[in-house]
């Protein structure tokens, strides 16, 4: 199907920041005598705004959420030292959708200043027409995020599709009434998101052409 509309997901989706989130957190929880979580409860809260992501994880601590977010920030942007690299095939993808007219966006439990700072370093930012994060609306999977774009940009639901990589991505798509698209090289597994019905299921970021165009 030819959506007008491409809505992607950054963490695990374009970038595989995965590692270094998971990371970043587990500094968090050492600077702070908190005792780490598993990697795999860990990676379970990636994709929601970074006070609740944290308050989720870390419910005693749920009272200090904001002091763990700033702890965060500082340690992602200047200590910690995980690379992070775009995934292979994403800047051909965007440019052939580009190419094509397709409208492409943003979603993501990011903050304004680190997505803008990523899509400047990546050289992104040229793709994307519209891009939401989580200062801008309610935390995934609140649809907002997508009501606010599909607005923004003029399409309707039935036109666009959301393609992320946690079941958060998935859910907040349901919930806008839009179609979703799984990607298997980021958080959540196939099994993990083809209950939640997304329309495809993918294993390699160039596989997302065969169903958007």
């Amino acid at each position: 199907m030819g959506y007008k509309l491409v809505i992607f997901d950054w963490d695990g989706t374009v970038m595989d920041t995965v590692p270094k989130i998971v990371n970043t957190i587990n500094l968090v929880a050492d600077q702070y005598g908190i005792p780490r979580e598993s990697e795999q409860k860990t990676k379970s809260i990636i994709g929601l705004s970074l006070e609740k992501a944290l308050a989720t994880l870390f419910p005693a601590q749920a009272y200090r959420s904001a002091d763990l977010a700033d702890a965060y920030k500082v340690i992602y942007r200047d200590v910690d030292t995980t690379p992070t690299e775009l995934f292979r095939g994403v800047e051909a993808v965007l440019k052939q959708l580009a190419e094509r007219g397709t409208k492409i966006a943003i979603a993501t439990g990011k903050s304004r200043q680190g997505l803008n700072r990523l899509l400047s370093e990546s050289g992104l930012h040229k793709y994307f027409q519209a891009t939401r994060t989580a200062d801008e609306a309610h935390s995934k999977p609140h649809p907002d995020m997508l009501h606010q774009l599909l607005d923004e940009l003029d399409v309707m639901a039935k036109d666009a599709v959301m393609i992320g990589d946690t079941t958060i991505d998935m859910e907040m798509a349901s919930k806008a009434g839009i179609d979703a698209i799984g990607v298997t090289f980021g958080v959540a597994s196939r099994g993990e998101l083809e209950p939640f019905s997304p329309v495809h299921v993918v294993d390699e970021f160039e596989q997302l052409l065969t169903y958007l165009t």
